[in-house]
């Protein structure tokens, strides 16, 4: 190291003697700092590294991560669903298990991977898992490969950052790395013996697949019981279709609801799946692919192999690149003879043959344009996916391109005229990863047969235009149904979406929710002022029409006048839309308003949290006095029933048995004619009464169950801890 630093003192002598920090002296060759020697020890031991690291042409990195601590919290729960990803030059080299429900995992995985560039970093990235579509990123951090010792085991404590909060504490996980030299032959002997896997990553960074499997795992039933005679407590998943694996979460109902996809190769169909339950193996099943429809969605109950129990399944294989396929639009012909035997099947004189078929709909999907770029180079990689219920189908992907030409023809069994048809249009990224570009939601019932039409795309919330230039997809829709088997469906319950997001709580979605609950309200409000004013001759001719129609109703009225009402209604809705073109209920909506989730964010910020603060409190207020009245009224009409106020309770016995008198002796239609003309003759013969309801007022006088507590009275000493731990001694002693 001497010889080193005095073969360098003299290619530093100048530098060092015109430094200002030197007062501009001349130190010479003997006269180094130790700072400059501590950086030139630094400095050759730097370079020896990197000539030893230079001396092989492959190194094998063993990785053993253990363990994270105080991971930064992402669900509402105040806590995590933590996975940690391994990637070198934008390839992933190890993706581990999803530890649940922990800011503090244990991962304790192993795992060993080749390395040809050892002066590369590997980027660790930490995400949170949720069931939507996109993962919560948790930090990330770098390790730099030539601080390593060769053959040397190290733990190294990696601290987690998030370059957009780098004053937020992210945590850090704990991992042991072991980086071998390998000679040539090593490395010849690696890439042969996985050079199966090589050619599939090849094939599958390329995209040569000839379809998408996707898969809707959604529940089990009779499954073994755990070794303790217990129910499988940590029950999970894994499908493997070639070299692509998936790992569900943990269950103890037997219930999953997860949604993912594979790539499917013409070479290996053969779907496996295995139950586990913490790290042992219950049951095994095969699925082959190729003897399922493709375009159409299964419902599959699949039995294990090795042990008891069955998991159910919605498969859907889609997603297409081969062009003889029925849903290119290149080769396909419409046949006139089957379009005929379609109308015949859904025509109104079979509408008993099979009830739960109630249509056809068949969507022609050809392109888009002025999509949003999502990647670096300006460009995006789109595939639209359609949704129909819960069948789901989707489109090949289009790469680098914002106008893509799918060409793609998809049919769906309609099961309720009343659904909607999602579309949405995604951008395809590495590891499976998908970026929203905009989406489109259009009801069956809207569907113009053989309209051949762009179609602008949404935002994620449906309110605005999505981010891009002007975004639009290029359709064409068919559906044809049975009118009878339609009406018969829609008095049945609902198909229940499996795969729904739950909402996260935003002010925003809180403040417009609560608007739209107030909305109701006021109009409820404004329809009881309208009665209200025909009561009080604010108008004498619309409270004399309505006093005539009162006593015309209850002398020559049934029970068939309550649906003619609300028949009338109905009516007048539909004259207002007749005449004006548009329902008096129907909101304007501004197309040209474009507002996305992060113009949301920025806004949010510009807004001081006082600003903040104070319209959450105005809105809870509201929310707080209208819940507060209500239990209050639900309290005073139970608090009548059990005798809280004894007085109030024997007042309304006497009001029930003469109501009861009343009810059998006098119809009651003289009684709602009484009750008609006490109201309208009211403001004429009482003018100064106020307008009250009598049910109400009685209710008002009945205390609720605060004010019981508080009405009741205190003993003049308090109780001592003795006393209420020995209630009997203070019986005797009195």
């Amino acid at each position: 190291m001497a010889q080193a630093i005095q073969r360098f003192g003299g290619s530093m002598e100048g530098r060092i003697d015109e430094h200002p920090e030197n007062g501009g002296s001349n130190y010479g060759d003997s006269h180094l700092t130790s700072r400059q020697i501590e950086h030139l020890q630094v400095e050759e031991m730097r370079r020896k590294k990197e000539a030893q690291l230079r001396q092989y042409v492959f190194f094998q990195l063993r990785v053993h991560l253990k363990n994270g601590s105080d991971l930064v919290a992402m669900d509402k729960n105040g806590l995590s669903d933590p996975y940690v990803k391994f990637k070198m030059g934008g390839r992933l080299l190890h993706k581990s298990r999803t530890i649940h429900r922990d800011l503090n995992p244990v991962w304790d995985e192993v795992f060993v991977v080749p390395i040809e560039d050892p002066f590369e970093p590997i980027i660790v990235k930490v995400f949170d898992y949720d069931w939507g579509l996109q993962d919560d990123f948790m930090g990330s951090a770098k390790i730099d490969l030539t601080q390593l010792e060769l053959g040397i085991a190290e733990d190294v404590n990696l601290a987690l950052q998030d370059v957009s909060h780098t004053d937020r504490p992210m945590g850090e996980i704990l991992i042991n790395l072991t980086l071998w030299p390998r000679s040539q032959e090593d490395k010849e002997q690696h890439f042969q013996r996985n050079s199966k896997l090589a050619e599939s990553s090849k094939r599958l960074k390329s995209q040569i697949w000839s379809s998408v499997v996707t898969i809707l795992l959604v529940k089990a039933k009779g499954l073994p019981l755990a070794e303790d005679g217990n129910k499988l407590n940590d029950a999970h998943i894994k499908f493997r279709l070639g070299n692509e694996k998936y790992k569900s979460k943990s269950s103890w109902t037997e219930r999953w609801l997860e949604q993912f996809d594979l790539h499917l190769f013409e070479d290996d169909q053969q779907l496996e799946i295995s139950l586990w339950n913490r790290n042992t193996v219950y049951g095994k099943a095969t699925i082959d692919l190729s003897i399922f429809e493709r375009e159409n969605t299964h419902g599959i109950w699949k039995p294990f192999e090795d042990c008891p129990g069955e998991v159910f399944l919605m498969l859907t294989i889609s997603g297409t690149t081969a062009l003889e396929t029925i849903s290119d639009l290149k080769a396909f012909k419409e046949d006139p003879r089957e379009l005929k035997v379609m109308r015949d099947r859904y025509r109104w004189h079979r509408c008993l043959q099979n009830l739960r078929d109630v249509g056809h709909l068949t969507v022609k999907v050809f392109g888009a344009q002025g999509l949003a770029a999502a990647d670096i180079g300006g460009k995006s990689d789109p595939f639209c996916v359609l949704e129909l219920g819960n069948a789901r189908l989707q489109t090949q992907t289009e790469y680098k391109t914002l106008t893509p030409t799918w060409n793609k023809i998809f049919t769906f069994n309609v099961k309720d005229i009343t659904q909607v048809l999602e579309i949405t249009v995604y951008d395809e990224d590495r590891d499976h990863r998908v970026e929203f570009l905009g989406k489109l939601v259009i009801p069956l019932l809207r569907i113009k047969n053989g309209v051949k039409r762009w179609y602008t795309l949404k935002d994620k919330n449906l309110c605005s235009r999505a981010k891009g230039m002007s975004p639009q997809i290029l359709l064409e829709m068919n559906v044809v149904w049975n009118e009878i088997r339609a009406v018969c469906r829609v008095l049945q319950p609902k198909e229940e979406k499996l795969i729904q997001q739950e909402a996260k709580f935003k002010r925003q979605l809180f403040l417009r929710n609560v608007n739209r609950l107030k909305e109701i309200i006021m109009y409820i409000l404004d329809a009881a002022r309208y009665i209200q004013s025909c009561f009080e001759w604010e108008s004498p001719l619309r409270s004399l029409i309505a006093f005539t129609l009162w006593i015309v109703a209850c002398i020559y009225g049934n029970l068939e006048t309550i649906p003619l009402v609300i028949l009338m209604i109905i009516l007048k809705n539909w004259l207002i839309r007749l005449i004006t073109g548009q329902s008096d209920s129907t909101s304007s909506y501004d197309y040209e308003y474009d507002e996305d989730d992060d113009d949301d964010k920025e806004k949010e910020e510009k807004k001081s949290i006082k600003e903040r603060l104070q319209a959450i409190q105005e809105v809870s207020q509201t929310v707080q006095n209208t819940i507060g009245y209500l239990a209050s009224l639900g309290e005073s009409t139970k608090n009548t029933f059990n005798f809280s106020v004894p007085e109030l309770t024997w007042l309304a016995v006497v009001l029930l048995i003469g109501a009861i008198v009343v009810l059998h002796y006098i119809p009651i239609r003289f009684l709602l004619l009484f009750w008609g003309i006490m109201k309208f003759s009211r403001r004429i013969l009482r003018p100064n009464t106020i307008p009250n309801n009598e049910l109400l007022d009685f209710l008002s006088r009945v205390p609720d169950d605060e004010e019981i507590n508080q009405f009741r009275e205190l003993p003049p000493t308090a109780v001592t801890e003795t006393q209420r731990a020995n209630p009997k001694k203070k019986v005797k002693a009195s």
